[in-house]
């Protein structure tokens, strides 16, 4: 046991010894050097651009706050305002039909055919099969069926666009084949 503890202190004594000063002088030194020699480059702020300022040059133009003016707006607003009326009122006047409650994304074109000489599109609505003629109206858009084709339905939608103003759109619905 007293040899093992000998030998126990002897190591630690060597573990001791190896931490103290080192030799590493030369190594401190060469990167005092380095960092001493090593300048940033740093590039000059460009000189900030000459602020001229411009006269007012449309004084004997008429005032943008005049009544005159304010008259001119409003008439092109009550103007714009009762042709897109004339867009939607007929819309609103007549009885919804059922498809007039399911989003177009909702609805999958899946065939057409020829009913008594005119097209007829099939279109699937929570699992249900509808039958859609040129006239009928999907979506909750004032969507009317314009055309029917073999492989679309094409409709003309009227919605309110970022002003507020009743607008007419396009929008079609493709023919959507199974994935198995």
């Amino acid at each position: 046991m007293k040899l093992y503890c000998c030998v126990l202190s002897a190591c630690f004594c060597i573990l001791l010894a190896g931490c103290g000063a080192s030799s590493d002088d030369e190594i401190r030194q060469w990167m005092v050097d380095e960092r001493n020699q090593t300048r940033p480059k740093v590039n000059a702020i460009p000189a900030p651009k000459q602020f001229l300022p411009e006269p007012y040059a449309s004084a004997a133009a008429v005032e943008p706050f005049s009544s005159q003016k304010l008259t001119q707006a409003l008439k092109r607003d009550s103007a714009q305002t009762v042709s897109n009326a004339a867009l939607v009122a007929p819309e609103l006047a007549r009885r919804k039909e059922p498809l007039e409650a399911f989003p177009l994304d909702t609805m999958a074109l899946v065939g057409s055919l020829v009913k008594a000489g005119q097209p007829v599109a099939l279109v699937r609505v929570d699992n249900l099969l509808y039958q859609v003629k040129v006239g009928n109206y999907l979506g909750p858009n004032y969507g009317r069926v314009m055309k029917i084709d073999e492989t679309e339905v094409t409709l003309r939608e009227i919605v309110q666009d970022a002003v507020g103003e009743w607008i007419e759109r396009a929008a079609t619905l493709s023919l959507q084949e199974r994935s198995k």
